[in-house]
């Protein structure tokens, strides 16, 4: 059996004394693995090729659809040596493919998120990124069939001054109708219900803080999985650039 496809290189790891397992998220196929033979031995040239967030022609190769098989691959957009010299872009794109690598299942397409991660990956570096890495993970929850709405309030229908997500249903709130329930709610920053940018870095961690707790609760915590790491790394090194 064999595919060609454009894939996001997710992660890779050492398989063997000279080979790589790679997870890629390709555009028709979905998340899928393989195995790069002599990946650790591969030239300066070749190697960089398997980073984290670099963008690949993939080829993979197997006799059997269930097994594991084997990538060959060509970059086309290599994102991961553009961002090693800001420490929170590093930590973003990790974050990024963490998420991803984690939440999505394997070998089921997913054409709407390679789409986003995608767009996330032009946009890493310019003004507002990180807002976008929020609508990222947003993505991720409407993939995977937690969508939030934001659009309305669900107890008056107003689409006026939403401040709050309801923890079980995971629809808008409106200040005024959230009075009664405030302190059992979840923070909804502005420019996730009016669109734009954050106004100040509160709205951005509020942002974060409200994908997470969705994504923690519908996606990780029901295979006792729990956030990847390199999430948090990412939001102590935005917190840390915040106090500089």
């Amino acid at each position: 059996m064999e595919w060609s496809d454009q894939g996001i290189v997710l992660s890779s790891r050492p398989h063997s004394e000279t080979g790589l397992v790679a997870s890629v998220l390709t555009r028709a196929h979905g998340r899928h693995a393989g195995f790069i033979h002599g990946g650790i031995s591969l030239s300066r040239k070749t190697r960089p090729i398997w980073q984290p967030g670099n963008v690949v022609e993939v080829v993979w190769r197997a006799k059997l659809a269930e097994q594991l098989g084997n990538f060959t691959g060509e970059a086309r957009e290599s994102h991961a040596a553009r961002v090693l010299d800001d420490a929170a872009e590093l930590a973003g794109l990790a974050a990024a493919c963490a998420m991803v690598d984690a939440a999505l299942p394997e070998r089921e397409p997913h054409p709407a998120i390679y789409e986003g991660f995608h767009a996330f990956l032009g946009v890493l570096g310019h003004e507002g990124w990180p807002a976008i890495y929020v609508r990222l993970e947003l993505g991720l929850l409407q993939e995977l069939g937690f969508g939030l709405d934001l659009e309305k309030c669900a107890l008056t229908g107003t689409t006026e001054d939403l401040a709050f997500v309801s923890p079980k249903t995971g629809r808008a709130v409106s200040r005024t109708a959230a009075e009664p329930y405030r302190d059992k709610l979840v923070a909804l920053p502005a420019f996730l219900s009016t669109g734009g940018l954050p106004a100040e870095a509160g709205e951005l961690r509020q942002g974060l803080d409200l994908t997470g707790f969705f994504l923690e609760r519908h996606v990780f915590w029901p295979h006792n999985k729990p956030l990847p790491a390199a999430r948090a790394r990412f939001m102590e090194t935005l917190h840390r650039q915040e106090q500089q």
